[in-house]
């Protein structure tokens, strides 16, 4: 039996390795798209593979590993994290990430995969005559990257929606030329939803937390969400004070919330207990976003009418409606009746369980 698990976008290497961990992001250590590590001294980039695919990085098992030592075959097509080779380990296939791959291919690729020998075949398991991987994952960046470029609500996106569609239309018939559609388990899942952005919606960083405060700023952590690191020489209670400032300005604009990580972090956030997560945070309401005024000086562009990019955003309060994420399935594991419905859900698993 093969199970193929097809990611509709996503964004974020955190909620990917999420899905791929069942862990919280402080648990597995991907604690944003970009990040300190203040005991290795340097920047997590994700676009960057030079500053993001040591595996270092991406300390706890994934699925993959964790079936590669069980001798289970897998496949892992694009999914983020997958090329930083954890635990010294590398899937059975490993396809590179290509953002400009054609939906086609992709379902050429996965139909190319199930084409391949089963192992209970007499052929033994080599690089040169390979068997068929029974776990297969692949990623699929085009609704989320149109989300962005468009937003969500636009005509733009409905036309990739409906070309993803088309595109596991495609795989569900090749399954089925193949009769493998009682033999394969299919899960399609997301890890968030997306929001609409606006000009309207957005906080000039440099006004938000005070003139004062903005030379003693070191580093910012993350996007849409603002993770502050402070200068050696700033003074000892910054912490303190700016989070007050904050919270006062927060109560009054109810455009963002500011948390500590050791003092007022949600407890349902599981985002304090790693040191690569920044001191303070500012997070924005669904559909804001903070701006730094080199990126765009937010009076200028409400008098001028110039439109906010990216027109859709994420990394919301997770508990938000626009935040949801999907999950679909269908095969032999899933003997439920045709538009069954199932009660939300999350995706993480108690710390130390083996997926």
């Amino acid at each position: 039996m093969c199970h193929i698990l097809t990611c509709i976008k996503p964004t974020t290497p955190q909620n990917h390795y999420t899905l791929a961990t069942g862990l919280f992001p402080e648990s597995h250590g991907v604690v944003g798209n970009t990040f300190w590590d203040p005991h290795l001294e340097r920047d997590f980039y994700y676009t960057d593979p030079d500053r993001s695919l040591n595996p270092e990085w991406w300390s706890s098992e994934p699925f993959w590993v964790t079936a590669e030592e069980q001798h289970i075959r897998t496949a892992i097509h694009m999914w983020p994290g997958s090329e930083a080779h954890q635990s010294g380990m590398t899937p059975s296939f490993l396809d590179h990430f290509d953002g400009k791959e054609p939906l086609e291919n992709k379902v050429a690729r996965l139909l190319e995969l199930l084409d391949l020998p089963g192992a209970e075949q007499p052929s033994s398991w080599s690089k040169s005559k390979p068997t068929r991987p029974q776990l297969i994952a692949a990623y699929v960046p085009n609704v989320d990257g149109d989300g962005h470029l468009y937003g969500p609500n636009s005509t733009e996106i409905n036309t990739t929606i409906n070309r993803v569609d088309s595109m596991l239309d495609s795989l569900f018939g090749g399954l089925a030329e193949r009769n493998l559609t009682d033999i394969v388990n299919i899960i399609v899942v997301s890890d968030h939803g997306m929001a609409t952005t606006s000009t309207t919606r957005l906080l000039q960083f440099e006004d938000l937390i005070g003139e004062e405060y903005v030379p003693h700023v070191h580093r910012i952590d993350g996007w849409p969400l603002y993770g502050l690191r402070f200068t050696s020489d700033a003074p000892p209670d910054i912490l303190k004070s700016l989070h007050a400032v904050l919270a006062a300005k927060s109560r009054s604009l109810a455009s963002f919330d500011v948390y500590l990580r050791d003092v007022d972090m949600p407890e349902r956030y599981h985002f304090s207990n790693n040191p690569r997560i920044a001191p303070l945070w500012i997070v924005p309401r669904t559909g804001w976003a903070i701006v730094r005024r080199e990126e765009l000086d937010v009076a200028e562009a409400l008098k001028s009418g110039e439109i906010y990019h990216p027109r859709g955003l994420h990394g919301y309060d997770h508990e938000h409606p626009l935040m949801r994420a999907i999950f679909v399935a269908r095969g032999p594991a899933f003997p439920h009746q045709p538009n069954s419905r199932v009660e939300n859900f999350r995706k993480t698993a108690p710390v130390g369980a083996r997926l």
